[in-house]
């Protein structure tokens, strides 16, 4: 083989490759950043869920809290007009 040959193959073939391995490593590093990327976005949709459930959890306790003190200040009410209507008859 001389020269002229060697040269054409490495231009036909050898740039094609190089290219090729070239673009193989690029996208593997997109791929990379993507899914890292893909997982700190996940890991903040998980913190931002678990803000919301905590605050609903303080919620319904405290709604709890304010109908169980108004359920009991409404029967205290209520027994005492009971005491009046007996007292009445």
């Amino acid at each position: 083989m001389d020269w002229k040959n060697i040269s054409e193959i490495i231009t036909n073939q050898g740039f094609p490759i190089a290219l090729s391995i070239f673009l193989i490593f690029r996208i593997d590093r997109f791929m990379q950043e993507l899914v890292s990327t893909q997982k700190e976005g996940y890991q903040q949709i998980f913190k931002q869920v678990s803000m919301v459930q905590k605050t609903l959890s303080k919620l319904n306790q405290q709604n709890r809290d304010y109908y169980t003190l108004f359920c009991t200040d409404i029967q205290k009410e209520l027994a005492s007009i009971k005491a009046r209507f007996r007292e009445a008859l």
